[in-house]
């Protein structure tokens, strides 16, 4: 009995093997492809669009280390001969970089949650919900969402001068809510439409009320795409500049990109100092951008693997 055992779990093993090995041996073989005339091409025309992306953000960090004085003398494209900090601590010290940086963090962090929220209600209300005149509601959505800025300025600024809320962060919040929240719901209604019925309805036979299939089913499927909105969203409102603009006079209630120009227009900043000042205000999102790379990395090939 014991050596039939044996040989049945012999057998076994060998019939798991070999499909693992037959992976095995697939993948080194591609591993091992060789790499065509078109392969090389795509190569080549990416290691130059990287390098024209990244000549901008070089000659930034390269000049906002530089002395007038040794810009004057060189240039802004060679390398400074000594690190010179004194443009960096004159543009901290001139706005009161960390009260803007807060400022910008406080107004894009609500601005990328409360459109994420929105647009997920309003997606799910279009989307699954099936409410009458979907299609005529989501063409206006997508036509409000192509209006330019300036058309906007001049309503918005009669309508929160009337409201009491002109040079509040508030205005500039719920404005960016709903310009961002437009695009959202346009993206999410469109995915939460192809959602399985079948899936719906199972909850829905399983007693579930429209708030629980919302959270509790499609919530959680679409938690990599909502996470990638939230990145963007976050990113979009913190670089937006007319609106803050008109609506933020008050120098304690300005973003960084609005202290930079307006600093700018007002002192004469030289090219170091207003490099650095460039600096400052590109490095808290490229921080963002690297501490959520991964979540944006998982929510954009999500629909793409099964």
């Amino acid at each position: 009995m014991s050596a039939v055992l044996d040989e049945a779990a012999e057998t076994l093993g060998a019939s798991v093997r070999e499909p693992v090995d037959a992976k095995r041996r697939s993948r080194r073989a591609g591993g091992t492809k060789r790499r065509t005339a078109s392969d090389w091409v795509v190569l080549v025309v990416a290691i130059v669009l990287g390098f024209f992306i990244a000549v901008p953000f070089l000659m930034i960090l390269i000049n906002s280390f530089k002395s007038p004085a040794d810009y004057n003398t060189s240039g802004p494209l060679s390398l400074p001969t000594s690190l010179y900090f004194d443009g960096i601590v004159a543009f901290w010290e001139r706005v009161d970089f960390p009260e803007k940086l807060w400022n910008s963090v406080f107004i894009s962090g609500l601005v990328a949650v409360f459109a994420v929220v929105l647009s997920m209600f309003n997606a799910f209300a279009l989307g699954i919900g099936r409410v009458k005149g979907r299609l005529w509601i989501v063409v206006v959505i997508l036509l409000a969402n192509m209006l330019p800025q300036e058309v906007l300025l001049y309503p918005l600024y009669f309508m929160f001068k009337e409201a009491g809320l002109y040079d509040n962060q508030w205005a500039v919040i719920i404005i960016f809510t709903v310009i961002q929240s437009a695009f959202g719901t346009y993206l999410l209604a469109s995915v939460f439409g192809t959602f399985p019925k079948e899936l719906l309805e199972a909850a829905s036979l399983d007693g579930a009320s429209r708030w629980q299939i919302l959270w509790r089913v499609v919530y959680p499927i679409s938690r990599p795409m909502l996470s990638v909105l939230l990145i963007f969203f976050f990113i979009w409102t913190w670089n937006e500049f007319l609106i803050p603009l008109t609506f933020l006079v008050s120098n304690d209630t300005q973003t960084v990109p609005v202290a930079i120009t307006v600093l700018q227009g007002d002192r004469l900043m030289d090219v170091t100092t207003t490099s650095a000042s460039a600096l400052l205000g590109l490095i808290p999102t490229l921080v963002f951008f690297l501490i959520f790379q991964r979540t944006l990395t998982r929510g954009i090939t999500a629909g793409a693997v099964k």
